[in-house]
C-alpha cells in the first residue's frame, strides 16, 4: 500500500487548479458555487482518496479525478438529489427489493451502512430506477450524513462502515450480476475509499465459497478492509458500535438472522430497509424537498462507467463459481443475465 506524502498531495492539487471551469464547479477547486459536492470543504482528504485508490501515482489519480468528474458533469450528478423517484409507490417498490439502509454510527462516528445482499433482488423497477436511488443515497451520504457527523464528533468524518448480510443468497443472484457489475464500478471510479471497512455477516456456503477464489484476486488495499464475521457478528460487531447502531439482522446471538424484523423482550425493532425507517423518510423528504417538481418523469438515465479489467475479472470468476456449485449440486435452472 502506497504511503501518500504532503509532497504527492501538492502536486495533484496543482494539477487539478488547472482543469476547466466545469470541472472546477463541480469538484469545488473554485469559489464558484457556494455548495461544495464532492470535497465539502475538506479537498486534501478527498484528494488523498484518489491518490490512494491509485496507490500514490498522481497521474493516475488526475485522470481518475478528472474522468470522476467529466461523469458528474455530463450526467448531472450535482442535481440528482432534486430528483425524486415517484410515485411514492414506485419508491416503495425499490426499497422493498434493493435492500440498503443505515443503523446508526460507530463508537468512532462513522456511519453503518446496512446492505441485505442475500434478500435483494432487483426486481421492481428498471435498472436505471435502482442505480439512481444507489447514487441518491451516495450523494445524500456525502453530502448530509458524513458533514452532520463531522460537525457532531468534532473531527474530520469522510468513511462508513457497512455491514453486509448474506442471508438468503441463491444462485439466482447470478442474474442480477450486470446491475451489481454497474453499481460496483460507480462506486470503484467515482467514490473511491469512502468505505473503511466491510463486514460480511450470515454468509452461507456459496458465499463462502465464491470468497474463497475472488479473495486473491483483489488488491491488497481491498483485501484489508473485508472482514468475514462467524454468524451475524454481533459480538465483533459490539466492540466498534453500540447495540442500538446494530442492525436489525444482526441483533439476534445466533447466526441465520435473516428476516426483516427481530424482536427482544416484545418490541418490534426497525427495520432499516424500509421506506418507513427514519433514514428514508430524512432521505425521500430532504430529495423532495430540494425538486423542482414532484410530478413522475422516470428514471434518471445515468451512464455507466467502464470497469477496469480486475473487476471485470471478479465478476467472471464470480460467474463461474456461481455456475460450479450449480452444476455440482445438480440445478439445472437456466440462469439469464438480466438488467437491460
Amino acid at each position: 500500500m502506497a504511503f501518500i506524502t504532503e509532497e504527492i498531495i501538492k502536486q495533484l492539487q496543482t494539477q487539478m487548479e488547472k482543469i476547466d471551469e466545469p470541472l472546477k464547479i463541480t469538484f469545488q477547486v473554485s469559489d464558484c458555487c457556494p455548495f461544495p459536492n464532492v470535497h465539502n470543504g475538506y479537498q486534501r482528504e478527498n484528494l488523498v482518496r484518489f491518490l490512494k485508490a491509485r496507490d500514490g501515482n498522481v497521474s493516475n489519480a488526475q485522470k481518475m479525478l478528472i474522468d470522476c468528474l467529466n461523469w458528474r458533469v455530463q450526467n448531472e450528478i450535482d442535481d440528482i438529489l432534486t430528483k425524486p423517484i415517484t410515485p411514492t409507490d414506485v419508491y416503495r417498490a425499490i426499497r422493498n427489493s434493493q435492500l440498503v439502509g443505515t443503523s446508526g454510527n460507530t463508537k468512532e462516528g462513522l456511519p453503518v451502512i446496512a446492505i441485505g445482499a442475500g434478500l435483494s433482488t432487483f426486481d421492481n423497477a428498471s435498472i436505471n430506477y435502482y442505480v439512481q436511488s444507489h447514487i441518491q443515497m451516495n450523494e445524500y451520504r456525502d453530502r448530509v450524513m458524513l458533514p452532520r457527523a463531522t460537525k457532531k464528533y468534532g473531527r474530520y468524518i469522510g468513511t462508513c462502515v457497512k455491514i453486509l448480510d448474506m442471508t438468503g443468497l441463491r444462485l439466482s443472484a447470478l442474474n442480477q450480476i450486470k446491475l451489481l457489475s454497474a453499481i460496483s464500478t460507480i462506486d470503484d471510479l467515482n467514490y473511491p475509499e469512502k468505505t473503511e471497512t466491510y463486514y460480511i455477516v450470515n454468509a452461507p456456503y456459496i458465499f463462502s465459497s465464491c470468497w474463497k477464489v475472488v479473495r486473491p484476486l483483489l488488491q491488497e488495499r481491498t483485501r484489508k478492509k473485508v472482514r468475514l464475521l462467524s454468524g451475524s457478528g454481533r459480538d465483533e460487531l459490539l466492540k466498534i458500535m453500540d447495540y442500538e447502531s446494530l442492525p436489525h439482522f444482526c441483533r439476534s446471538e445466533g447466526s441465520g438472522s435473516g428476516s426483516s424484523r427481530h424482536s427482544r423482550n416484545g418490541t418490534a425493532l426497525s427495520d432499516c430497509y424500509s421506506l418507513d425507517h427514519p433514514f428514508h423518510q430524512q432521505l425521500y423528504n430532504y430529495i423532495k424537498d430540494q425538486a423542482i417538481s414532484v410530478a413522475p418523469t422516470g428514471s434518471v438515465h445515468v451512464d455507466f462507467p467502464e470497469p477496469d479489467a480486475e473487476d471485470v475479472n471478479i465478476a467472471q470468476t464470480i460467474e463461474s463459481e456461481f455456475q460450479r456449485i450449480g452444476n455440482q449440486n445438480g440445478v439445472c435452472h437456466e440462469l439469464k443475465i438480466t438488467g437491460d
